[in-house]
């Protein structure tokens, strides 16, 4: 770490020294979805100083992201968001890598467009993606942070391959995608928390939210939590042990 780099990030230095923050630098984080919660968390880990963003999403910029997409302005549209969220990342952080897979993340193709990483960070809007991700994820043995909004509303959980509950268990029905309410205000909160627990599991610091579900009622302004329990025969995670291998 150079001089520079204690300046910048000095205030992170005081939480959890040069040791915590060249664990950020030489961390490898995967962001799937640049939109709503992609937004808040990819920003939050660039200034953070992680080292590689990887930002996978196959969609555009549409008038109607503006309103929590804060990555995407009014002169992106029709942009690919990985390329307009690259653009924005970069000029907050010229120090990191981001790179962009610009396709659609499919059973038949994730193996071979995901690169090798230290954590998955769930900013999806659908279900059906999201349980390929928790299987992806199971797979290679690496953490993944659930979050989710709809509203005024939001959830986050952590999930570790073998110690905590999968998504499956979690959420084991998928249904379709559909056009949802949100307010701006409510992926920020969110993003914000994910970005948060992937900062904790890559310095050692804190504790996460693993086999907690956590949510957030943005009327009443309330934080709540439900402990997660592993289903039973768990079809997709039932097989793993602690250390995420098959028992």
């Amino acid at each position: 770490m150079n001089d520079f780099e204690r300046e910048k990030y000095s205030r992170q230095i005081l939480l959890f020294g040069e040791e915590g923050q060249e664990k950020l630098k030489n961390a490898t984080v995967l962001v799937a979805g640049a939109g709503g919660l992609g937004s808040p968390v990819s920003t939050y880990l660039a200034i953070a100083g992680i080292g590689k963003i990887i930002l996978a999403d196959f969609d555009s910029v549409d008038l109607s992201n503006l309103n929590r997409q804060f990555l995407h302005h009014e002169k992106d549209i029709g942009r690919p968001k990985v390329e307009s969220a690259k653009e924005k990342l970069l000029s907050m952080n010229p120090d990191i890598e981001v790179e962009t897979i610009g396709e659609m993340l499919t059973d038949s193709n994730i193996e071979s467009l995901i690169p090798e990483c230290d954590i998955l960070v769930d900013a999806l809007d659908n279900l059906e993606t999201r349980h390929m991700l928790n299987r992806f994820a199971l797979k290679r043995k690496i953490p993944l942070i659930h979050g989710a909004v709809t509203g005024y509303d939001g959830q986050v959980t952590t999930i570790v391959p073998g110690k905590t509950p999968c998504f499956y268990c979690i959420f084991p029905r998928i249904s379709k995608k559909a056009v949802f309410p949100v307010l701006g205000t409510t992926p920020g909160i969110i993003g914000s928390i994910q970005a948060n627990e992937a900062i904790k599991f890559l310095t050692g610091k804190g504790k996460l939210l693993e086999g907690r579900l956590l949510f957030w009622n943005g009327l009443s302004g309330n934080f709540s939590e439900i402990l997660l329990s592993k289903l039973n025969n768990c079809p997709v995670c039932g097989h793993l042990n602690q250390k995420g291998e098959k028992k």
